[in-house]
């Protein structure tokens, strides 16, 4: 009975939010594939591309705060399928736009349609399963969710020799809109209601210091890897590295092949240095060190095979699962959906500064036979790492508290990675997700 219910809970819970998460992910990186035709179809200029493809993070970021609370009081199914409607209405109008406004417009749409995308999965999590079993979840969540990004290199490329990009807006419109159906049809109804004595309210959230120690690093970290990733990588790769179309492609795929096994990496850590009485914030830390170390091996120009720093940016994309491992720990359910939120809004309101503002700093430069100077990104990417390595101080400011969960946690990462590997296969194949007290019956 327990296994049957664990795999309805699957089936019915965690698969149709794992969808809309999936589709929010190919709409975020596809203008990174699609940029040098809107650029020829439309006439679009680089500041102009920035900002069409940055309004998507800052909608997004403006409806984090009431999707959280939406979500908390109305419950996942009903919200998501409600705003996967407004996205898959957006696609279709990007599909049909041939000028600026138009898109931007449409664009505005997608980003408020799949606002909810992570924190209804999230929050969806939190309802229906175990506390212990949370963060390996959001792992496989973000995991099968950034296949999108995958889907948004070499398949989405084939595709686009096929059709073109309207058409391919046009399926998305439509897999969208059959999304927000499976998941109102599918998905239970479940509200929790607050086992604490103090309301559920953001200023919770906002007045605790804890959420402004971590919110920083998290959101200077993953929104520069999410805007770098949907956006500037690719104009780097072929600015600075040289790369012709097919190389340019394979490097994304790879990429993203990298950034979805990223979330599982971080899921499966978190859940296993969980289980030895450490906390998920020295992880975050350790992976903002190595995204910042990356980033200066770009700036540098290191002699490394490209791949390689540039992989390490992307897994960073998928840090949420550390950063909203954290959340967990610090807030009950009830309030789970703002605190999601109120993370998310600094998550993509940097991506949408730094995408932004990436466009506008590299336009200051002349380009030569259509590529940019290396300067010009170096100036770019460099603003963003020396804010990085700002709230990276900041969060390790009492480092004198926390060095030897730190020093554990680096030993584990460094020592025991085919550890993981195994004790997770083998945990998968004889662990069955128990119900949590005082769930409803299927």
């Amino acid at each position: 009975m327990q296994t049957s219910t664990a795999w309805r809970r699957i089936a019915r819970v965690f698969l149709p939010f794992a969808a809309g998460y999936y589709l929010s992910y190919l709409f975020r990186t596809i203008n990174a594939l699609i940029a040098g035709h809107l650029s020829s179809d439309t006439g679009l200029g680089t500041a102009d591309l920035g900002l069409l493809t940055s309004v998507y993070f800052l909608v997004f970021a403006a409806a984090q705060i009431p999707v959280g609370i939406l979500l908390d009081r109305f419950g996942p199914r009903r919200v998501q399928s409600a705003l996967l409607l407004i996205a898959a209405a957006g696609a279709e109008l990007f599909a049909v736009s041939t000028g600026l406004a138009s898109l931007f417009l449409a664009r505005a749409m997608i980003g408020l349609g799949v606002a909810a995308a992570l924190t209804a999965g999230l929050k969806s999590i939190i309802l229906w399963f175990p506390k212990e079993r949370v963060a390996l979840l959001n792992g496989y969540m973000i995991m099968l969710g950034s296949l999108g990004a995958v889907t948004a290199t070499a398949p989405a490329e084939y595709l686009l020799a096929l059709m073109g990009w309207r058409q391919l807006f046009e399926i998305l419109a439509a897999a969208t809109g059959a999304t927000a159906m499976l998941i109102y049809v599918l998905v239970p109804e479940r509200i929790v209601l607050s086992t604490t004595s103090n309301p559920a309210t953001l200023s919770s959230v906002f007045g605790d210091r804890r959420f402004w120690r971590i919110a920083p690093l998290s959101a200077t970290c993953v929104g520069s890897s999410w805007s770098l990733l949907g956006l500037w990588a690719s104009p780097w790769l072929m600015d600075v590295e040289g790369l012709d179309r097919a190389s340019l492609v394979a490097h994304l795929f790879m990429m993203s092949i990298v950034l979805s096994g990223g979330a599982w990496v971080f899921g499966t850590t978190v859940h296993c240095i969980r289980r030895r009485g450490i906390g998920a914030e020295p992880v975050l830390a350790i992976v903002a060190l190595l995204f910042i170390i990356a980033q200066l091996a770009l700036i540098l120009r290191v002699p490394l095979p490209s791949v390689l720093p540039w992989s390490a940016v992307a897994i960073v994309g998928t840090a949420t699962v550390v950063s909203f491992a954290v959340i967990a720990d610090y807030y009950p359910p009830e309030l789970a959906g703002r605190a999601n939120g109120a993370l998310n809004v600094l998550h993509f309101g940097w991506a949408f500064l730094a995408q932004y503002a990436t466009g506008l700093i590299l336009e200051q430069w002349s380009t030569n036979n259509g590529h940019r100077s290396v300067m010009a990104y170096q100036v770019a990417f460099g603003l963003s790492v020396a804010l990085q390595i700002a709230a990276l101080a900041w969060f390790a400011l009492p480092w004198r508290r926390s060095v030897a969960s730190w020093l554990s946690a680096i030993s584990f990462m460094a020592a025991n990675v085919s550890n993981v590997v195994e004790s997770v296969g083998a945990y998968e194949n004889s662990v069955v997700l128990m119900p949590a007290e005082g769930d409803v019956e299927w």
